[in-house]
């Protein structure tokens, strides 16, 4: 017997909230090098109000936040610059 539905979704048995669709949206980032170049942008955009997720991909030199709404790019610039990076622009 199978936890997963044939759609393909598992269930552990408890009952979760779906999850709301969000807007992913992928950004270059330049000054990335580390791990803890991830921790640090992944904790300071975590932070901002709206932001479900975070997914630094140091080898791509891009980040992807998702969001609850259209995100603010000259917010996300701020609060990356603080940290000590780039960013330079949205990713094709």
């Amino acid at each position: 017997m199978s936890c997963c539905t044939p759609d393909g979704n598992c269930s552990t048995g408890t009952a979760t909230a779906p999850a709301a669709e969000g807007i992913t949206t992928r950004y270059n980032v330049s000054g990335m090098t580390c791990g803890h170049c991830k921790a640090t942008l992944t904790k300071e955009i975590g932070a901002l109000g709206g932001v479900q997720a975070v997914d630094v991909d140091l080898e791509a030199g891009q980040v992807a936040v998702t969001t609850t709404d259209e995100p603010d790019d000259a917010l996300l610039a701020k609060v990356v610059d603080d940290a000590g990076y780039e960013l330079t622009g949205r990713a094709a």
